[in-house]
């Protein structure tokens, strides 16, 4: 495993975590403001936003590399499966040329929930993996590969139809294309017992790996994520399973939606936390 004690050149930036993921969240900071401050703190990547890009992924995705980081992801397709989920794969695939244009290799994929009408899983699933099957060739010729995030239990039903690192893998083997992997998210994955291994099998299939933490008296599913270092999840234990057994050597990327907490703090001191507890507690 990787020592992150005197060096965070592997930190990466999701650009959530300043609130860029919902309109009128955190401080506006653009693209650009954030891409500089990155930079003059050694982050070593970023993870933006579809909503974030616009038409100017080419553009955002230059500078980026120019300020010496990587584009490490784009956040995120359309729903695939569920009550949201289109019917066209319009959207999915405009996100993988958003993702080729800002020269990010990872597309992050959040399937979405139980189709309307199913009971289970197995109906969604399937149609799950048709779907990411049919999108893997296009993204593969575009230099991007597509990573599925299993979520939270708790997220079941709206807005997700895997819950474990075991289930994306599944689909994966099932899918059987080379661009076509996971991401693991300490926050949707801490609690299970089996993740390690779960991890075992996953060498070469992990796409991404985002840092977070549980807060032992969360008050909001969605919204009230924990600062590395602040909750009960074992960090180092899991990044310890997806580097050792997994394989995983890659930026690791901070995630923290936090609506009453770290959105409404300066930017400024965000990364600067960032920083020190990436080195700390990760």
């Amino acid at each position: 495993m990787r020592d992150f004690t005197n060096d965070h050149s592997a930190l990466a930036l999701n650009t959530a975590s300043l609130g860029h993921n919902l309109d009128g969240a955190g401080a506006g900071w653009s693209p650009e403001r954030v891409i500089d401050a990155c930079a003059a703190r050694g982050y070593g990547g970023i993870v933006f936003w579809r909503r974030e890009i616009g038409k100017r992924a080419i553009e955002i995705g230059n500078r980026v590399r120019a300020a010496g980081m990587q584009v490490v992801g784009l956040c995120r397709t359309p729903y695939l499966v569920g009550r949201d989920a289109p019917d066209q794969d319009d959207g999915a695939r405009a996100s993988i040329d958003m993702a080729a244009d800002l020269g990010a290799k990872v597309l992050t994929i959040v399937t979405g929930g139980t189709d309307p009408g199913r009971k289970g899983l197995a109906e969604t699933q399937k149609r799950l993996t048709d779907r990411v099957a049919a999108l893997a060739p296009f993204a593969a010729d575009r230099g991007v590969s597509l990573a599925l995030e299993p979520l939270n239990p708790m997220f079941g039903g709206n807005r997700t139809c895997l819950f474990t690192v075991a289930e994306a893998l599944e689909l994966c083997h099932t899918i059987a294309a080379p661009n076509v992997g996971i991401a693991v998210d300490v926050y949707h994955v801490w609690w299970d017992t089996r993740l390690a291994a779960s991890l075992s099998a996953a060498r070469g299939r992990v796409l991404g790996y985002h840092l977070c933490d549980w807060l032992e008296d969360t008050s909001h599913m969605l919204l009230d994520r924990g600062m590395m270092g602040d909750g009960v999840a074992d960090l180092l234990a899991i990044r310890r399973a997806v580097e050792d057994r997994a394989g995983y050597a890659g930026l690791c990327e901070v995630e923290i939606f936090s609506a009453e907490d770290w959105w409404k703090r300066d930017p400024n001191e965000v990364l600067d936390v960032i920083v020190d507890r990436f080195r700390r507690y990760c």
